[in-house]
């Protein structure tokens, strides 16, 4: 058996690992030339394919036809997309002999579309997964050929999250591998309740302190280390807010000021957020206890950036 992988980050280096000791043969390894503007705190799947001989590409595009013939050449059994950030057109995924395989980071038909990992926080979700399925025209919406769930933590972050679903991508495709090298592996249509949501941007990030403290919480752990972050604004300076917790405490201030120093407390529309770890903009991360001494906090309200 052979593949083409597409493949990307930490759950593009596991299950490239999970293909490889399978005893399939991977023909060509397809990702991406890093972002400078992102933190690479992850293993990449080229560091594995060096290793092994197998031929690279980073192409920007796929839709030159020189990718398609390259496939039709190699004539891969499987293709498999592996947190790859591109669109896969329809003409490579036909070259695949019996299948073109993509593994997603949630439990489909729920968290379709970029950044599940992201979204099932903000939306405070208990549980999320892994999904292996097939890939068709439409993005993450073809049929499933397994799934393992993941709990979350009320404790965890976007980072914690991954890699726990990394260690279940592992699983779920050492599981699936010899069903597939067999050619007889479940296909179940997605059925259910489904939702889909878009990419983020580093200013979506910006909290809204008229929501309610767990909302306001569910965003932090979703964006903090090594995503760009939630921040509100103090006096036009931006703030960051990299790690806190949603205290249930009754009050009448207005949302977004602060209402204790020790322990340093935020309102919002219900409850309050507990400051963990800050760092205003132009200064160094800090903890809430230094933070308090460096800067007179008294009637200070955050919010805007006006």
């Amino acid at each position: 058996m052979k593949a083409a992988v597409f493949a990307y980050h930490e759950i593009g280096y596991v299950c490239l690992e999970e293909v490889l000791a399978s005893g399939m043969e991977v023909a060509c390894l397809f990702t991406h030339k890093d972002d400078p503007g992102e933190e690479i705190w992850f293993r990449r799947p080229i560091e594995l394919a060096l290793k092994r001989s197998i031929p690279v590409y980073d192409p920007e595009s796929l839709r030159d036809s020189t990718w398609t013939d390259l496939l039709r050449t190699l004539a891969p059994d499987f293709i498999f997309s592996f947190y790859y950030r591109y669109m896969i057109p329809r003409q490579m995924l036909d070259t695949a002999r019996i299948a073109a395989l993509n593994l997603h980071g949630s439990l489909l038909p729920k968290f379709r579309g970029r950044c599940p990992v992201n979204w099932v926080l903000i939306k405070g979700e208990q549980k999320s997964g892994v999904t292996l399925h097939v890939m068709e025209a439409k993005p993450d919406a073809g049929d499933i050929v397994a799934q393992k769930e993941v709990e979350i933590a009320f404790d965890d972050t976007a980072r914690s999250l991954f890699l726990k679903l990394a260690s279940s991508a592992r699983l779920l495709m050492r599981d699936i591998l010899p069903q597939l090298i067999s050619g007889r592996f479940p296909r179940m249509a997605q059925i259910g309740p489904s939702s889909y949501y878009g990419g983020r941007r580093p200013e979506d990030g910006l909290i809204d302190w008229s929501h309610d403290a767990l909302t306001v919480y569910n965003l932090i752990r979703a964006v903090t280390h090594p995503y760009p972050g939630a921040f509100t604004f103090m006096e036009g300076k931006k703030l960051f807010i990299w790690r806190a917790e949603p205290v249930q405490i009754a009050h009448t201030a207005p949302s977004g000021t602060f209402i204790s120093t020790n322990p340093l407390l935020v309102a919002t529309d219900k409850g309050a957020l507990r400051l963990i770890s800050v760092q205003l903009n132009g200064e160094p991360e800090t903890t809430a206890e230094v933070f308090v001494k460096a800067h007179q906090l008294q009637d200070k309200r955050l919010g805007g950036a006006s």
